[in-house]
């Protein structure tokens, strides 16, 4: 019998090393949110004397924190459902910057691509009057979508005929998105009558994605969830889903086997697109609890939602699976906001840290594992056939 060596498998690594960091993001938080609380650090003075003040305010903060996320979150259906509905614009942003990983593209632009799409489905959302439900939300939903893609595809169309970076290019491009929709809003046309701030008018009841009365779980999370799978059949079940993981390995390789790189790149971002422009559509069109209306074109409707879906891709670690769950989790927090200010007196700005905490962990899984040393892939021996005994 002779040793040979085994390998623990990768996916069982990145899985453990992703979890570490989840894990080492929240530590790190509640660190912080402890040290800059003065009345629990006033505790800590007398320490020696009394540790066990300190500790009890320490703990308790900590407990009373999490508690606000399960209720804010998961703590009934209302709570359950505006998870989700925070969630769906992640994913499908999300799985935008991952299909573009998955080629080797970084698309910084999502932001740009979310607020193309939710420009013009808000425009026809609120200018298109008379349409039934039917006609009316898959006009909008389709408009936000292409136009989502027709903003990713010429970034994709100049990196292939000239070889400009990618990153230069969506971030220049996220620049004349938020610029246009600026000017735009501040149009005749496009304001609300009457609106001394640039804000669009309410978009009609037929541009509105339905949703569970009395809850926000809507039809934008059904969307992200069928683009998810779209994405998994795409990458998995497709030729050229193999041809984009290839080009984003090793385009010369890819190129020596008759694939166009090129016409890759150009779709893929083109697809990128689309779906971050989804994500930047289902913010404008998803109901608000009280209301039943979407909220109104802004200029900073969109927020930050196309670099969370940066976060949300690299938790997810470009997979369409571990983007709905990555989704979920940020949808999780960002739904937990109100609850963590009123049960633990905690400052909103803590899902931010966590988030900046996640992406700064993820995407450097080396110090991780430098800081885990446990994580590191080890080789076991095995044992092994040899030839005379296979004989015997």
């Amino acid at each position: 019998m002779s040793t040979g060596n085994r390998s623990r498998p990768a996916w069982i690594t990145t899985a453990l090393v992703t979890t570490a960091s989840l894990i080492l993001a929240f530590v790190v938080a509640m660190v912080i949110m402890v040290v800059t609380d003065a009345g629990i650090m006033a505790k800590y003075a007398y320490f020696i004397a009394r540790p066990s003040d300190a500790l009890d305010a320490t703990f308790g903060k900590i407990a009373l924190t999490f508690e606000a996320v399960y209720v804010g979150s998961l703590g009934s259906v209302t709570a359950l459902t505006e998870t989700t509905a925070e969630a769906a614009p992640l994913i499908a942003a999300g799985l935008g910057v991952a299909l573009a990983f998955r080629a080797g593209l970084f698309n910084i632009g999502a932001q740009g691509q979310a607020v193309m799409g939710a420009l013009v489905g808000a425009y026809l959302g609120f200018k298109v009057t008379g349409l039934p439900l039917l006609l009316h939300l898959p006009l909008v939903i389709l408009a936000g979508v292409l136009m989502g893609a027709l903003w990713g595809g010429v970034v994709g169309l100049i990196k292939a005929r000239t070889g400009a970076h990618e990153v230069i290019l969506t971030i220049m491009m996220n620049y004349v998105a938020a610029n246009i929709l600026s000017y735009l809003l501040k149009q005749p046309f496009m304001r609300e009558p009457g609106a001394s701030n640039p804000i669009a008018p309410v978009l009609e009841w037929s541009a509105t994605l339905p949703r569970i009365a009395g809850t926000r779980l809507h039809l934008g999370f059904g969307l992200a969830l069928l683009a998810a799978l779209g994405c998994w059949w795409l990458l998995e079940r497709t030729r050229f889903g193999l041809q984009l993981q290839a080009v984003g390995l090793n385009p010369d390789a890819a190129a020596t086997t008759g694939t166009s790189v090129g016409r890759v790149t150009f779709t893929t971002m083109a697809l990128a697109g689309g779906l971050a422009g989804l994500g930047g559509l289902i913010t404008v069109t998803a109901p608000v609890i009280l209301t039943s209306y979407p909220p109104q074109l802004t200029v900073s409707i969109i927020g930050t939602l196309g670099f969370d879906a940066i976060t949300v891709a690299l938790l997810g670690r470009s997979r369409p699976i571990g983007v709905v769950l990555a989704g979920l989790l940020f949808g999780a927090l960002k739904a937990s906001r109100t609850a963590m200010v009123t049960i633990a007196n905690t400052p909103k700005q803590l899902v931010d840290l966590i988030q900046a905490l996640i992406v700064l962990l993820v995407a450097a899984p080396a110090f991780v594992i430098w800081l885990l040393p446990f994580l590191k892939e080890r080789r076991r021996g095995v044992a092994r056939t040899t030839p005379k005994e296979a004989k015997a």
